[in-house]
């Protein structure tokens, strides 16, 4: 079957990529391994999310949230907005479809893309001029390998598993990973009488939700380095010298190590309280796992039911996509730092990925459409 274009994925990312592919009519194609659109929101995440960031910074291009949504968007509220978008724009994902295989012919100059329904068990091959990785950051959830896991008697899940701290009830819970996520999970957690217990192993700045918003609408008038310098005076005067907690801060402040590493502030929901009353106990890295007991780096040791891992996540794309150094590293992240990630060679593109949330994958969808129209209307020559 021949197209335009492939977009691989209907998370957010391909979805805005359709929709702004489809304001220019440009015929498009997603194809989707899932059964649903969004399918990370609405299966891989747990029930207490908010988004992180106000919705002005989070909505999908040519689709503003209503003003009655909050401005800080519940979980079920953005899996709405993201179902209303897709009807808005009469998106039609290929659902139960998994990409196998892509690489690019030298001679046709154009993409071959192998993919199974997982309902059939066909195999259907697409032909493209251009092909939109939109698989997301989130692709599978990645478990370090610590001596001794295997040995561990109790549940052990990815964070992308968990979905209420009600299941814990009086059981003793090592969070693995001092993210949004780990940070979050071990604040519900506590709320519904578990023992937690987090590890923190790097530097981390940690702001309430209202400064990282703040900031972000300051940094469009003034430096960074002058609107970090705000908001760590802001977090220092909020929760006082967190290093007797264990919790240290980096050299840079929140945006700026946001723009160089991707590496997002921890948005407090209260999980700082609970660390300086004692609720939540703070530990270093687990070393090795005999039994139910986890060792850890400072020579500590402590007994756990139940261990979650919110240690982020693996891109896969690098096992289907054959020809991913025309844009992706070996790691499956773009070569090109931003703003120029997006776009590679031979007409193959990433949105997504670039760690700037859905900000960014607002600013890849409408750079790939744009870039895909000038192309078919012959500006700019051959992809």
């Amino acid at each position: 079957m021949r197209k335009q274009v492939v977009i691989v994925g209907a998370g957010p990312s391909g979805l805005a990529t359709a929709a702004c592919l489809n304001s220019l009519c440009i015929p498009n194609i997603m194809l989707e391994k899932e059964d649903c659109a969004a399918s990370l929101w609405k299966k891989r995440t747990y029930d207490r999310l908010k988004l992180h960031l106000a919705k002005q910074f989070c909505a999908l291009p040519h689709f503003p949230f209503p003003k009655s949504t909050a401005t800080f968007v519940p979980k079920n509220d953005f899996i709405r907005y993201v179902d209303n978008y897709v009807a808005y724009f009469n998106l039609m994902p290929i659902y139960h479809t998994t990409v196998e295989s892509a690489s690019f012919d030298e001679r046709s100059k154009t993409w071959s893309i192998e993919a199974r329904n997982g309902v059939t068990g066909k195999v259907d091959v697409y032909t493209a001029m251009f092909l939109v990785i939109a698989s997301g950051e989130n692709s599978e959830g990645f478990i370090p390998d610590i001596p001794g896991l295997e040995s561990f008697p109790g549940e052990v899940i990815h964070s992308s598993y968990y979905k209420s701290g009600k299941l814990y009830n009086d059981e003793k819970v090592l969070v693995v990973g001092s993210g949004n996520s780990g940070m979050e999970i071990a604040f519900d957690l506590s709320n519904y009488g578990a023992q937690t217990s987090i590890t923190i192993r790097s530097p981390l700045n940690v702001m309430p939700k209202e400064y990282i918003r703040l900031g972000m609408v300051l940094a469009k008038y003034l430096p960074i380095r002058f609107v970090d310098c705000l908001l760590l005076m802001l977090s220092k005067l909020k929760f006082g010298d967190l290093s007797n907690y264990g919790i240290v801060t980096p050299n840079m402040g929140p945006l700026a190590d946001k723009a160089a590493t991707g590496r997002s502030a921890v948005i407090d929901v209260g999980t700082i309280a609970k660390i300086k009353s004692g609720e939540i106990q703070v530990v270093k890295e687990p070393l090795r796992i005999t039994g139910n007991e986890v060792a850890f780096s400072d020579g500590k040791s402590y007994h756990f039911d139940a261990i979650i891992f919110a240690t982020g996540y693996k891109s896969i794309t690098n096992t289907w996509l054959k020809d991913y150094d025309f844009i992706l590293n070996k790691d499956g992240f773009p070569k090109q730092q931003f703003p120029n990630h997006w776009k590679g060679k031979n007409g193959l593109y990433c949105v997504g990925l670039a760690r700037r949330g859905l900000q960014g994958v607002s600013m890849d969808a409408q750079n790939i459409a744009n870039d895909i129209a000038e192309i078919v209307n012959g500006s700019n020559g051959a992809p």
